[in-house]
C-alpha cells in the first residue's frame, strides 16, 4: 500500500470490516479510506434480514444485486431485487429496511460517508454489537 495502490478481493476483504471495502472508517493511510462514499460487498445467507429499520438517514445509496433474490423495503413499498445488475437508489430521509429472499450478495455504495454513523447488528449468536 505504500504506493498508493490496493489490490484486494471483495470476498476476503469484505469479511474484514462487515463488508465495508470503502469509507471513513479504514485508515487514513489507507487507499479505501474515503470520506467521500463507501462501498459494501455484502453477503447474505437466506433469511438474513436488518436488524432495525434505518431512520434519519443522511445519505444516498445505491444497491446492485450481484446475485440471488434481495428485497428493499421501504415505507410505501418494497422493492425486489431479482436479476443480477437489478438496483435501487434512494436518497437523504428515507427510511429503509432489507431481507435477502434467497442467499444474496450486493454491491451497495453510499454518500458521503459519515464518521460516526453506526447501527446496532447481531452477531452470530445473536447478540448486538455496533457495526458500520
Amino acid at each position: 500500500m505504500t504506493d498508493g495502490v490496493y489490490v484486494g478481493n471483495a470476498g476476503k476483504d469484505a469479511a474484514l470490516d462487515r463488508g465495508w471495502l470503502l469509507g471513513h472508517f479504514k485508515d487514513p493511510s489507507d487507499p479505501r479510506y474515503s470520506e467521500a462514499l463507501e462501498i459494501k460487498w455484502g453477503v447474505h445467507p437466506k433469511g438474513d434480514e436488518r436488524a432495525h429499520w434505518v431512520t434519519g438517514e443522511e445519505r444516498t445509496a445505491l444497491q446492485v444485486l450481484v446475485s440471488g433474490r434481495f428485497r428493499v423495503d421501504f415505507p410505501d413499498r418494497s422493492i425486489v431485487l431479482a436479476e443480477q445488475g437489478d438496483y435501487v437508489v434512494w436518497g437523504r430521509g428515507v427510511d429503509h429496511s432489507w431481507y435477502a429472499e434467497e442467499e444474496s450478495v450486493v454491491l451497495t455504495v453510499r454518500w458521503p460517508s459519515v464518521p460516526g454513523y453506526a447501527v446496532a447488528e447481531r452477531d452470530d449468536s445473536g447478540a448486538r454489537d455496533a457495526g458500520h
